[in-house]
């Protein structure tokens, strides 16, 4: 018998009506009896991809195979699939034996054998003893238990956020009796969620969506510790995320310092790296490679989340130990703590606060900018920036997020020039032009690209065209 009970092959999804592509030649293999959940935010095809393989919706081009026969065009009826949505399908008038005992009764199985099958599964829920108690009288999670117990005993059993009516404390318990009864039935389970702990916690294999289009496939481990791109980094778990250049043989400057990381990656080369807030270690100031001022300190029962501000960077800190706001902290880290991944966007980014007459300040600079195209619907009333309801924007509250590519940004030695000032701190001949890293005057690392060769150390104005700029809120 093959290992794989499921593969899809270049599956795709157009909606016809709008011309929507819900799934984008979506390619994967499910070995028999694994735990594999397909994890993304909302809109980004992981249920549409659950309803293709169980038979609710038909791919637009592509093959579903199913013991490598394939069942693309096959009904609902006739797939060995048992789906439990969010919402319990279960009959109201009927008590919990009978709802567990329909679908074996359709099959025509003997009384007995049917006895033994509803008792071993009521045991395996651990709802023993309420057979002939009514659907009614249940609470949300047991109703839960008993939907996932009418599996039927299927090949695979599709799940589609069948925890997310549970409050926190049932989802947890319910997480370790999933896979325990993964584990008992022995069966595929194919789980669809947007909780990234449920996936870590009970997956053997993790598909991470987004847009209609898997971003990564590997375990839950190899998921959080080798994200292979920035959205799996930002999605899965808790993570800060910064443009680096790499300086070296295994060195890399981010966050204003130069550290030691353990990706061989060309010098010159712009990556984004990843680093996990428990990796980050805190030290006095003076022993850090980086330090910064705590500005913001959070409890969380196990730790303490801290936000660290270090020149125009923010770092999210996880530690047991509680720190003032306010206090000045040395940061450093060990080698594994640092994952280096390709830069997928050189944008350069700043943050800028909002002026009364609406134009945008950074460091005492006045960007222009309409903001009516930046804060959804929003418009300009008697030279007021009013919301939907004809109500004043409190842009006291608001920050725009300002980009700009190291292509359009220009140097000149005349260092008032410019939006901002600094010097050069590293360059790389790239062929056809130079990238350098400038460190501002407020400590902020930017990359530059010009064809002119410039000296190490040289200051420089940075000259920032608006219409080359794009604005956005920050989140």
């Amino acid at each position: 018998m093959a290992d794989n009970i499921i593969e899809l092959r270049h599956i795709s999804k157009v909606y016809s009506d709008n011309g929507f592509k819900a799934v984008d030649d979506f390619n994967l293999e499910v070995k028999r009896g694994e735990f594999v959940t397909f994890l993304g935010p909302s809109g980004c095809g992981k249920t549409t991809t659950l309803r293709m393989i169980a038979g609710f919706e038909m791919p637009t081009s592509g093959e579903i195979l199913l013991n490598g026969e394939d069942i693309s065009q096959l009904p609902a009826n006739k797939r060995p699939i048992n789906t439990v949505f969010q919402r319990y399908a279960l009959f109201p008038h009927m008590n919990i034996y009978d709802n567990i005992a329909f679908g074996l009764k359709l099959k025509k199985l003997p009384k007995e054998e049917i006895r033994k099958k509803v008792k071993r599964v009521l045991d395996m829920v651990d709802l023993e003893g309420f057979e002939n108690r009514k659907i009614s009288t249940l609470s949300g999670g047991q109703q839960q238990r008993i939907a996932i117990a009418l599996v039927n005993e299927p090949e695979i059993l599709m799940l589609d956020e069948p925890l997310g009516a549970l409050d926190l404390k049932m989802r947890q318990e319910m997480q370790i009796e999933l896979k325990h009864m993964h584990d008992e039935l022995g069966i595929t389970f194919i789980y669809v969620t947007h909780d990234q702990e449920e996936a870590l916690t009970m997956s053997d294999k993790i598909v991470v969506l987004s847009e209609g289009r898997i971003q990564q496939i590997g375990t839950p481990e190899d998921i959080y510790n080798e994200p292979q791109n920035a959205f799996v980094a930002d999605f899965i778990g808790e993570s800060n995320i910064f443009k680096g250049i790499m300086t070296g043989h295994m060195k890399v400057r981010f966050c204003g310092g130069e550290f030691i990381g353990m990706d061989d990656v060309a010098e010159g080369t712009l990556v984004d790296v990843v680093v996990r807030p428990e990796d980050v270690i805190i030290t006095k100031p003076e022993d850090g490679i980086v330090e910064g001022e705590v500005v913001s300190v959070i409890f969380k029962g196990m730790h303490y989340e801290v936000t660290v501000e270090s020149g125009k960077y923010e770092m999210v800190i996880r530690t047991t130990k509680c720190y003032s706001v306010g206090e000045r902290i040395g940061m450093k880290l060990e080698p594994d703590g640092i994952h280096i991944m390709l830069a997928e966007d050189h944008t350069t980014s700043f943050v800028t606060n909002i002026n009364s007459d609406y134009t945008l300040d950074f460091n005492g600079k006045v960007i222009n900018c309409d903001l009516t195209k930046v804060i959804p619907k929003s418009s300009m009333k008697d030279n007021v920036l009013v919301d939907e309801n004809n109500e004043a924007v409190d842009i006291a509250k608001l920050k725009v997020m300002v980009s700009i590519q190291p292509y359009d940004i220009r140097m000149s030695d005349n260092v008032d020039e410019g939006l901002v000032s600094g010097h050069i701190i590293n360059l790389i001949y790239k062929g056809d032009h130079y990238s350098y890293v400038v460190r501002t005057e407020y400590g902020h690392d930017l990359i530059v690209d010009d064809e002119y060769l410039w000296n190490m150390d040289d200051a420089v104005g940075l000259i920032m065209p608006e219409d080359k700029m794009k604005f956005q809120l920050k989140k």
